[in-house]
């Protein structure tokens, strides 16, 4: 059975949505803006998942970044995009989807010129049970303690996407990672 194309919403600079295009169409060298989230999943010690990303990918291969990121389709609800995403990426189920970054917004350009222009909001969520990625979307993944994460991108930032060295002082700022499935 042929897959469905994946479709991307496009905005205007404003939010608006304008339009759908197919994601092979969209992310290229001259990227329009399109809705996608980030996602941030814990644990019940309070790490999150960091993962790094395949070596195949077309932009930013082989660096480190947040949990699993994705686009919901037109039409879809945010949350059950999450729940989609982080099985089609990372084979696992997850609660407690919150909202942590709702403004997130970012445009970047990789090495080679791929070019990232999202509107993204930002999310947690904690994982229940275990994790099992899609080995050609994460070639790594490690649970880490989110203020021993901000030292290492401090450190290191070009180990590390863009939109992660971008949303993660704000997450920490703002205790995203606490309560949520932590004691």
């Amino acid at each position: 059975m042929a897959r469905s194309p994946e479709l991307l919403v496009l905005l205007d600079s404003d939010g608006t949505p304008i339009g759908r295009r197919e994601k092979h169409e969209v992310h290229g060298f001259d990227t329009p803006l399109h809705l996608a989230f980030s996602c941030y999943l814990l644990d019940d010690d309070g790490k999150v998942l960091v993962t790094r990303r395949a070596l195949e990918k077309q932009a930013w291969p082989g660096v480190w970044t947040n949990s699993f990121c994705g686009h919901p389709a037109p039409g879809e609800p945010m949350e059950a995009a999450i729940r989609r995403r982080a099985q089609q990426e990372l084979g696992a189920e997850i609660d407690e989807v919150r909202e942590r970054l709702p403004d997130f917004r970012y445009r970047a350009v990789d090495a080679s010129g791929i070019v990232e222009n999202e509107i993204c909001p930002v999310y947690t969520a904690v994982v229940s049970g275990s994790v099992n990625p899609e080995p050609n979307e994460v070639v790594e993944w490690e649970w880490v303690d989110p203020e021993v994460l901000l030292r290492s991108v401090t450190g290191t930032p070009f180990a590390f996407s863009p939109w992660l060295r971008e949303q993660l002082p704000s997450l920490i700022e703002r205790s995203a990672f606490t309560g949520a499935g932590v004691v």
